[in-house]
């Protein structure tokens, strides 16, 4: 053994190392104990573990060392503290012998030890280490024996053994999943915050005694549903080691009289028997609403909340989190300090902690090459934590299905022996693929947004025939704030908060709207503007603000308001609900060039009727006339609609398009669909169902179908109308 140590800080582990042994030691480190990548060394704190060396990033500090919950639990420590780090000489392992959390049955043993070898392979352990297998999905295992004694590493040749029917290596409770900071994605700086207000006042509370202060109380964490607001209660229950007594707001709620008040305080009274203590309430709003607004039992309850939570050093070490995703509904007495001290926002992640959230979530995944997880967390807007769990699973379900098919196919079923072989013979071939992130994609949207039509859509700009100067200048207005963020910092410009687009009907408004946001890969929310109204007094203006604070949930994102003059028509002139709403969308559209990642688009062929306050600077500023569409449009549109269509030769579209003067973008799309079908009435009426089909490669549409559809399809404009 080399006699060289060092001593270093311990930081929490990079998400996709969970579970995997790994010690990530900074270049000085490595240098001063000789080691190289894949080395082992023994890792001493309260206890002593051993695990493999990998290089760190280059912004982990030359004084720390990052490891895994099951390394920091191993060696008896948290984040924070520190260890003494030395290198370990290692032999390979004859045999080693890893109990279970929960007892198997025999001939659950052996896929057990297989999967077991497979994920340790090449890792060292000693007995009594506590580890997860990530891909069962289950731990902690624990070591119990090794040969030789020692610290040993296992490799191809070691035999391992999963003990069956024999008592579990852990209880119960034990064996439950142990969440940890490696499982949570892209949440660090709310982590920290959390650990400071949390971690401290349990495991060091004579710190907050030395400077004079009161230790925090409580911590309210708020923001939408799936963030990971519960995960991180349970996290830092886990990595302090302390009592997690969780309570789910309804079901403390009793129709006796003082029979919730009662349950409360023994929630209190169990927290500070098993002191140090965290008391989770999850939907706390459920049951700490404003008082004026609620019954006598729930002001009681409030009332007895407020009072155990002033209980001062009556309390013992318990500290009280409480998570809602309606934080403005809570009682403003329980919000005050001395109460919950902080209130942390837990968001919607971005770019950077969705690629972390999907490390977490596939880590155990055998993922083909194709499969880019930067590419996935950049198409995923808006999506939650819990979002991405589900679209990693769908994904998941998919690949087995894909598999399952294949392997029906092959008419396998011998499931006599070997792992590939009892599983049809492509075991190794089971990957989940870049095709089955993208089917699950469609089928997984953002929860924050399922209340409206949230998509992103597929159109793009070349299916819109002409229009160059619209969507130049929309691509000015919307990509250009998302795209050039730091040019618009550095003039000090705010780029333009809404826009609206005006013109005829059927000239392209609605499909301009789809195609930017496609174009700029951004979540598009489709308001049609009736939608919104209703007859009771504050529910269109509640939708509205609905509308906005789930855009806002999904950003980067575009609002669009089709027939926007529907719900936003001038004041003094129109119904008394219509005014409230124009007043609301006022108030939310104020400001919102301090959030270039939220845009509005709003549609209307009727601009004059709209109220002048909407469309002023600072609200809906850039106005873009979608206009009927000239001769070059026009054959651009054709072009756009017959793309892909069988066009006879003599069909000259060039003199088609000079012909439909008044004809707006919906017309001509009409038109070709109206001539194909004919064509299509032709082939089937001559020849019926089985002859039309052998001969569908001989259809074509000809000019007599073109000159048939213009006796049906009239313009929308007129001729004058449309100069």
């Amino acid at each position: 053994m080399n006699e060289t140590e060092v001593t270093l800080t311990v930081r929490g582990a990079e998400k996709r190392d969970a579970g995997r042994g790994v010690a990530r030691l900074p270049e000085a480190a490595r240098h001063a104990l000789s080691v190289l990548s894949g080395d082992t060394v023994l890792i001493e704190g309260e206890q002593t573990t051993v695990a493999k060396v990998w290089p760190a990033d280059p912004d982990l500090d030359d004084g720390g060392i990052q490891v895994d919950a099951d390394t920091r639990s191993n060696a008896g420590v948290s984040i924070g503290d520190s260890v003494t780090v030395r290198k370990q000489t290692v032999e390979d392992a004859r045999s080693v012998t890893i109990t279970p959390p929960v007892s198997i049955s025999a001939e659950d043993a052996e896929s057990v030890e297989r999967a077991v070898k497979r994920d340790l392979r090449d890792r060292p352990v000693r007995v009594g280490e506590r580890i997860r297998i990530e891909r069962l999905g289950v731990g902690p295992f624990t070591i119990t024996d090794t040969d030789p004694d020692g610290t040993v590493r296992i490799d191809d040749g070691t035999t391992v053994t999963v003990p069956a029917d024999v008592e579990a290596a852990a209880t119960e409770t034990e064996s439950d999943e142990r969440v940890s900071y490696e499982d949570i994605g892209g949440l660090d700086e709310e982590l920290d915050m959390v650990r400071e207000m949390i971690e401290l006042p349990l495991s060091e509370p004579e710190l907050f005694h030395q400077v004079g202060i009161d230790p925090p109380k409580g911590v309210l964490l708020y923001g939408p549903p799936g963030t990971g607001k519960t995960l991180i209660a349970r996290a830092v229950a886990n990595e302090v080691d302390a009592n997690f007594h969780h309570v789910s707001g309804p079901e403390i709620m009793s129709k006796y009289k003082g029979e919730s008040e009662e349950q409360l305080r023994e929630v209190f009274e169990r927290a500070r028997e098993s002191s140090p203590s965290i008391v989770f309430f999850d939907e706390i709003d459920s049951i700490a609403g404003k008082r004026e607004d609620g019954g006598d039992v729930e002001s009681r309850v409030v009332a007895q909340l407020l009072s155990l939570m002033d209980g001062l050093d009556a309390r013992g070490d318990v500290v009280v989190i409480g998570a809602t995703n309606r934080v403005d509904a809570l009682d403003p007495a329980l919000r005050r300090g001395g109460r919950f001290d902080r209130e942390i926002e837990i968001g919607v992640p971005a770019v950077a902690g969705r690629r972390e959230i999907f490390e977490v979530h596939t880590r155990g995944m055998p993922l083909a090459d194709d499969v880019d997880l930067n590419r996935l967390a950049e198409h995923t807007y808006g999506f939650v934590g819990a979002d991405i769990h589900a679209l990693s699973t769908e994904a998941g379900m998919n690949a087995l299905r894909r598999f399952r098919g294949h392997r029906a196919e092959r008419g396998s079923t011998d499931r006599s022996s070997g792992d590939d072989q009892r599983d049809g013979g492509t075991l190794s071939e089971l990957t989940v693929t870049r095709e089955d992130f993208d089917v699950a994609r469609a089928a997984v949207d953002p929860s924050a947004m399922r209340e409206f039509v949230a998509e992103t859509p597929q159109t793009s700009f070349d299916d819109v025939g002409g229009l160059e100067e619209a969507k130049a200048t929309l691509r000015e207005a919307v990509e250009w704030p998302l795209s050039y963020a730091e040019l618009f910092e550095k003039t000090a410009t705010e780029p333009p908060s809404g826009v609206l687009l005006y013109g005829p009907p059927g000239t392209g408004k609605t499909m301009l709207a789809r195609a930017i946001a496609s174009e700029s890969q951004v979540n598009f929310i489709h308001v049609a503007g009736p939608e919104l109204l209703d007859r009771y007094v504050g529910e269109s203006e509640k939708a509205v603000r609905k509308v906005f604070e789930r855009a806002r949930q999904s950003a980067p994102s575009i609002v669009f308001f089709d027939e926007i003059d529907a719900l936003a028509t001038e004041r003094g002139e129109s119904h008394e609900v219509t005014e409230r709403v124009v007043s609301q969308l006022l108030t939310e559209l104020d400001g919102l060039a301090d959030n270039p990642n939220l845009v509005v688009l709003a549609a209307t062929n009727r601009k004059e009727a709209l109220d002048r306050a909407l469309i002023r600077a600072g609200r809906l500023e850039t106005h873009i006339e979608v206009p009927a569409p000239d001769e070059a449009a026009r054959r651009a549109i054709l072009r756009v609609h017959t793309e892909g269509k069988p066009l006879a030769e003599e069909v000259d579209l060039d003199a088609l398009a000079a012909d439909l003067e008044g004809y707006t973008g919906a017309d001509l799309a009409a038109l070709c669909r109206t001539a194909s079908m004919r064509a299509i009435r032709e082939m089937a009426t001559e020849y019926g169902p089985e002859e039309a089909t052998r001969r569908a490669d001989e259809i074509r549409i000809r000019e007599e179908h073109f000159a048939a559809a213009l006796e049906t399809v009239e313009p929308t404009l007129g001729p004058s109308t449309a100069g």
